[in-house]
Order: C-alpha cells, then structure tokens, then sequence
C-alpha cells in the first residue's frame, strides 16, 4: 500500500472515530461508543505505525478543541475521568497493528489484537479514571473503578472485538492486494 494511501486512510480512521463517539449510548460517566470498533480497525487494517497516526490525530483535533469527544472537545478532555482512555486508543491502535504485521490478518489473529489492544486501553484508562475520580469523590473505591470503567463496557467491547475481527479478516487482505 503507497503511504499517500495509508495517510488517507488514516485520517479517514480518525474522522470513523470521531464519528463512533457520537454513535452512543450514554451510561453514568461514559457511554458506550463504536470508537473502539474503528480504533481496533485502524490497527488491524493500517498496521501499528499509521493505526497509531489516526489515533493520534483523533485526539490531537480532540485536544485543539474540535468537540469530537463523547464529552465535547479541547484540553480539559485529558482531566476527565475517561482522559486515560483517550490517550489507551494511540496505544491499543499500536499494538493492533504490530500484533496483525506479525501474524496476519486471518479472524483469530484479529482477535488476539483486539483483545491485546484493549487490555493495553484499559491499563491506561482505568488507573487515570480511578486517580481523577478519586480526587472528585473521596468514596470512589478501586471497585468502582473497574465495575464502572471496565466491566460494564467489557461485554459490548468483546462483540466490537468480534466484529472488528470478521471484517478485518476479510478486508486487510483486499486492501494490501491491490494497487493502492
């Protein structure tokens, strides 16, 4: 694939992530969104580098004040509780994409990235989750965290994960066969 290509298709990544934050269903704190989804699509069909690049390009537009982040936009998105995970989708794109370069694209591959990427997502968002909210409410407890930061969301995140693997398997091996 021409890295002219690969740059358009990471901005179009970025822009499907954007858009997946609007695609939701709000819960307390959060809301369930598709970015997960797309962030695992741009590892596993752009690689680690140019996954990475649409991620970041994400939440940099984020940062300068675009409101494309499920609670709107600018700075102020990095001290909110869901901060960490933001910063989680640059790295979960990363190792989608490094994991998918190493050992292919078939569906099992897919989601042994995803899984991988998603762990990577929440090791980074929870800790900044439970430090931001234990600043806002002294009773917050590590459980709370990992019920309301992780566990609710897990079960949505494994069907995003499987959905993510069936159309990268079927989609990665078309884009790197043609003459893009």
């Amino acid at each position: 694939m021409r890295k002219t290509t690969k740059m358009i298709l990471s901005a179009l990544f970025a822009a499907l992530t954007a858009l997946g934050a609007f695609l939701q269903i709000p819960t307390f704190g959060s809301a369930f969104t598709l970015q997960i989804l797309f962030t695992g699509m741009a590892g596993c069909l752009l690689g680690r580098r140019w996954g990475a690049v649409s991620q970041l390009i994400y939440v940099l537009l984020g940062i300068a004040g675009l409101p494309i982040f499920t609670g709107g936009g600018g700075p102020g998105a990095l001290i909110h509780p869901t901060g960490g995970f933001l910063i989680g989708m640059i790295g979960m794109a990363w190792i989608c994409g490094w994991i998918t370069e190493k050992w292919g694209s078939s569906f099992s591959v897919a989601c042994l990235a995803c899984s991988a990427g998603l762990a990577a997502l929440y090791l980074l968002g929870l800790p900044w989750m439970h430090l931001v909210m234990t600043v806002y409410h002294k009773s917050w407890t590590l459980r709370t965290t990992l019920v309301s930061g992780m566990l609710l969301f897990l079960p949505w995140d494994l069907v995003k994960i499987a959905v993510t693997a069936l159309l990268c398997a079927r989609l990665r091996p078309a884009l790197y066969h043609t003459s893009l």
